[in-house]
């Protein structure tokens, strides 16, 4: 099966040796963003609202190339590093993902 690398100028550059995104035949499949602002490079620094705004922006930037939407989307995993901010990251992701929501996992990870 052939993979096609999908690059998007929007988006920020890949962070180490993996593709932002591929197109396996019909399917596309993201890699997981982190709060990078792809215009300076630099990580996202504030509330964990503005953090998960970048990172979901991100995502619609590595899925544009195709016309993609979120509405396409149909698995993300969330990794939080206090669960606690669990509402205010929902709350953002509402915002970004309306009906037929995609499935979802959510874990807290330590550095």
């Amino acid at each position: 099966m052939e993979k096609e690398i999908i690059l998007s100028k929007k988006a920020p550059a890949a962070v180490g040796p993996y593709s932002p995104a591929l197109k396996v035949g019909n399917l596309i499949f993201a890699s997981g963003q982190i709060p990078i602002d792809p215009k300076t490079g630099e990580m996202k620094e504030g509330e964990i609202e503005s953090k998960t705004r970048m990172v979901l922006e991100n995502l619609k930037a590595v899925l544009e190339p195709y016309s993609i939407s979120l509405e396409n989307v149909v698995k993300t995993i969330i990794f939080l590093k206090d669960m606690n901010n669990f509402t205010r990251v929902n709350k953002v992701y509402g915002e970004y993902f309306k009906e037929k929501f995609p499935a979802r996992s959510c874990v807290e990870v330590s550095r």
